[in-house]
């Protein structure tokens, strides 16, 4: 029988006045990528900014079945009041899509989505985005390889110069390789939740609010520019931005870039 994890979350909070604002953070990443944003919102909002499975306290994932987008939808959802029927969410990378799981599951009660560089890399396979989908395929291959064999260096090095430019992990020091190969185990388990989804491009264009920002580096890496045209496509009633620099990474590298366009959106009528 299949262990179900129990829904346990730990999260940040900021701001004590306003509608709520729920942050979801990156792989190999957590809460703490946001502190800045939540600098900048937490005067008008209140914010609570999620640890997905196996980040700060929340426990790490350890059912004995393959992570789903609705596992960790379920964990951001405990996070969030009952009662609380007017909500944004953010999300960045992996945390877009389990933020777009979240607004789809909750329906009307989530108001607004900000999705930056979302990555349902489903779609590029169910939208015949053949090249696209076996680039991002490749990476995923080989964190499960390595990791398989407790290896988290390798697939980590190649992961960091993956989304944060070519070089990233030759800049990095001893001490922050291995705090970033530390947290590749959760990584293991989100390929299965973002690659193992099955909502097509036009359900997830029916169910998510119309009042949804997606952002993108204009020179991001082809599966996030096929995403991103997907999107642009289905969902025409969104608002589209780019932004030119800081990468896949920007809302950790250039928060001065991304954290202004997120408030402008997030504090429109």
């Amino acid at each position: 029988m299949s262990r179900e994890p129990p829904i346990s979350v730990d999260y940040l909070k900021a701001g004590s006045s306003g509608p709520l604002v729920v942050l979801v953070h990156s792989s190999v990443s957590g809460a703490r990528q946001w502190r800045r944003l939540m600098e900048n919102l937490e005067g008008d909002f209140r914010v609570r900014a999620v640890n997905l499975f196996g980040y700060g306290e929340t426990p790490a994932w350890e059912a004995d079945r393959p992570q789903t987008l609705d596992d960790q939808a379920r964990l951001v959802e405990a996070a969030i009041p009952d009662d609380e029927d007017s909500i944004a969410l953010v999300g960045h990378s992996f945390g877009g899509a389990v933020a777009m799981k979240v607004a789809a599951r909750m329906g009307s009660r989530v108001t607004k989505l900000v999705l930056f560089e979302t990555n349902p890399f489903d779609l590029l396979i169910q939208s015949g985005r053949v090249e696209a989908y076996a680039e991002i395929a490749g990476l995923r291959d080989r964190v499960k390889k390595f990791g398989a064999l407790g290896d988290w260096m390798t697939p980590a090095a190649a992961f960091g110069d993956y989304w944060g430019g070519e070089g990233t992990w030759h800049q990095m020091s001893q001490e922050r390789r291995e705090a970033f190969a530390a947290g590749l185990p959760n990584l293991f388990h989100e390929w299965d939740a973002v690659m193992g989804e099955t909502t097509t491009l036009e359900e997830w264009s029916r169910v998510l609010p119309r009042n949804t920002l997606a952002i993108m580096d204009r020179n991001t890496v082809l599966p996030i520019r096929e995403i991103n045209a997907l999107l642009t496509q289905a969902c025409p009633n969104w608002t589209f931005a780019e932004v030119d620099a800081g990468g896949h990474m920007a809302p950790l590298k250039r928060p001065d870039v991304v954290n202004p366009v997120v408030q402008s959106f997030l504090l429109a009528p």
